[in-house]
């Protein structure tokens, strides 16, 4: 750690470039369709004039504002602004239904500040250690990582493990479409040259989430969210007493995205999912996950938020970006000549990577009073816009997030078939959020099982390959118990009702 970084993080200029950073961030990560990783991408040619350290500040000032401005349309609309934010809608959107959109916000702003700063200061004090978990997973490992969080995206579906799980696996089928990940081969094209490309997961996540709430809100006369009259911003002080009652779920929750966030490509989606279901997991009696219970919410938002910090560590120490955002700020670090490696805290890089985690420390920081500014006029825009002005505006820039991707009306055309069917099956139980994860999931899947079955028959020992490695046994028991509790919890839920009827 150096002083001198810290104090390079302080001037005006880079206050104000994580200023912007953040705001800007927020933003754009609140439109679905603008990722992260796009709206740092279209900045990078921006930064190469600029003095490196500024420059890497100003970028994961966005990329850390993005991740929290997908709350928003995920609170409000039931659309991930971030792939991220999948989770968040669980119980974000129900809360904003019956009323409290506004406190929803602005938990969402404590729990994403608290997640950004654990996330930071673990890259801070504990890069070098905490890299080494990253070099531990082979392709087996992600393998079954990527099964665990198929395992708990299905647990967590209505209450309905068959119908989760059968969505996971129609996720996993379009994951399948177009180029093999690992041979190469043309599938399930039916001779298409526009379905070689495969289903874009941003496309489909805007399709299965947004389509649906836009036919919802053409389809119902009431008004999009229930508000109370005179509401004039968002809740901080409830919020922050909920976040400060919460301080155990919310400090388990970033650790849990921390973590996650070291695993290249597992994402904040992951993180945000496994920390979920270990809220769920520990609830208490009363707490009703999925009906807008506020722990939901704040397990999400930290751990997203987390990833930030985490998937850095990898990045920085071993040249192995966490998330794709992580993937072009390395880029952005090569222009700038800074090399990175385990020898980069001790080389003259060390400096500039100091400034930049100081600096992203600060942009954390900052992003509380920024989010709850943007948060207020979001709450009070989406409550107050007539449905004739808000399905129109939504709708637009669903097609030109969704076109901006890849530059592809086949992408907009898919989106929208998508989105169709995602509102048909959700009128027999089937929701969306599974097919999202075994669409993401599906290529890391894929990808880990033939190269650890190739590897397993170049050794002559599949079963040890798959089975034998130590963490691939810890994460396959983790996903048994993901499977079976809760089958476990409803029996006993059964056992308690039919217990107290006899007692009455």
């Amino acid at each position: 750690m150096d002083f001198g970084s810290f104090l390079s993080a302080l001037t005006p200029l880079n206050l104000l470039f994580a200023l912007f950073g953040v705001a800007a961030g927020t933003i754009i990560g609140s439109i679905p369709g603008l990722t992260a990783t796009m709206a740092v991408a279209v900045l990078v040619p921006i930064t190469f004039s600029m003095q490196p350290a500024s420059a890497l500040i100003l970028l994961g000032a966005i990329y850390t504002g993005a991740i929290y401005g997908g709350a928003y349309a995920a609170i409000l609309l039931n659309t991930p602004g971030t792939p991220s934010a999948i989770a968040t809608t669980f119980d974000g959107y129900p809360m904003a239904k019956r009323g409290d959109g506004d406190l929803a916000v602005a938990l969402a702003c404590f729990a994403s500040v608290f997640g950004g700063l654990v996330g930071a200061f673990a890259l801070l004090f504990l890069a070098p250690p905490l890299s080494k978990v990253a070099l531990a997973f082979g392709p087996v490992e992600y393998f079954w990582l990527s099964i665990f969080g198929l395992s708990l995206i299905a647990s967590l579906s209505n209450g309905n493990l068959a119908k989760g799980l059968a969505g996971g696996a129609f996720g996993l089928i379009l994951s399948t479409v177009g180029v093999a990940e690992v041979s190469a081969d043309i599938r399930l094209t039916f001779g298409s040259q526009t379905m070689i490309g495969g289903f874009g997961v941003v496309g489909a996540l805007i399709g299965l989430y947004c389509i649906p709430v836009l036919i919802d809100l053409v389809a119902v006369p009431d008004r999009h969210l229930k508000v109370e009259q005179g509401v004039q911003s968002v809740k901080i002080k409830p919020a922050f007493l909920i976040a400060l009652n919460s301080k155990f779920n919310l400090l388990r929750s970033s650790v849990i995205g921390t973590l996650v966030g070291i695993l290249p490509g597992a994402g904040g989606s992951v993180a945000g999912l496994v920390a979920y279901s270990e809220a769920k997991r520990t609830a208490k009696p009363h707490q009703k996950f999925g009906e807008g219970e506020p722990d939901g919410l704040i397990a999400t938002e930290s751990a997203n938020n987390a990833t930030v910090g985490g998937g850095f560590i990898p990045t920085l120490v071993l040249g192995i970006p966490g998330t794709p955002p992580d993937a072009v700020i390395l880029g952005a670090l090569l222009v700038q000549g800074v090399r990175t490696g385990p020898a980069l805290f001790q080389s003259g890089g060390g400096s500039i990577a100091y400034t930049f985690i100081y600096g992203l420390i600060i942009a954390t920081v900052l992003m509380l009073p920024v989010g709850l500014i943007i948060g207020r006029y979001a709450y009070k825009s989406i409550v107050s816009i007539p449905k004739a002005v808000l399905v129109p505006t939504v709708a637009f820039m669903t097609i030109i997030g969704t076109f901006a991707i890849r530059n592809s009306v086949s992408d907009v055309v898919i989106m929208i078939l998508l989105g169709v069917f995602g509102w048909v099956v959700g009128r027999f139980g089937f929701a969306a959020s599974p097919i999202v994860l075994g669409l993401i999931l599906g290529p890391i899947a894929e990808q880990g099982f033939v190269q650890t079955w190739i590897i397993g028959s170049a050794i002559g020992d599949l079963p040890g390959m798959f089975f034998g490695r130590p963490i691939s046994q810890a994460i396959v028991a983790f996903t048994v118990l993901s499977i079976l509790y809760p089958i476990f919890a409803a029996r006993k839920h059964k056992r308690a009702e039919s217990n107290s009827e006899q007692v009455s």
